[in-house]
């Protein structure tokens, strides 16, 4: 059994080659090995969203404040509450971040996977139909 604690660890700013605005990353490497997954907590001021990316294995994101908009390439711009979770398979292109109106903290938790990154959201993206 392993015990993570978010409390000492490395709190970074967002890579600005990577995201579109502010805020923090907290990296849990290793968190299991079999399968592989890694977890981040990632904290988005309004308005800051990830650019389009893939992962060669499933991503799960655990929505714990705020409300998280996220859009798979090709769908419909969707936002889920603090509690829920998006499920995002193997191969799939999308983005998530925070509304426009308030901060949003998840946890991604990444499972036998590793992110391709591709160009940044618009934000004609961003807003939606």
């Amino acid at each position: 059994m392993n015990v993570f604690h978010l409390p000492g660890r490395n709190v970074e700013d967002l890579d600005s080659s990577n995201f579109t605005g502010e805020g923090t990353l907290v990296r849990m490497i290793g968190v299991c090995s079999n399968p592989a997954v890694n977890a981040y907590r990632v904290a988005f001021e309004a308005g800051t969203r990830t650019a389009w990316h893939t992962h060669t294995g499933p991503q799960l994101l655990v929505v714990t404040d705020g409300r998280c908009r996220f859009q798979r390439k090709g769908g419909p711009v969707q936002e889920v509450e603090a509690g829920g979770v998006v499920s995002i398979e193997p191969g799939e292109m999308h983005w998530h971040g925070a509304s426009a109106d308030g901060a949003m903290t998840h946890l991604a938790l990444n499972i036998n996977a590793e992110t391709a990154w591709f160009e940044k959201v618009t934000d004609d993206e961003y807003g939606g139909p």
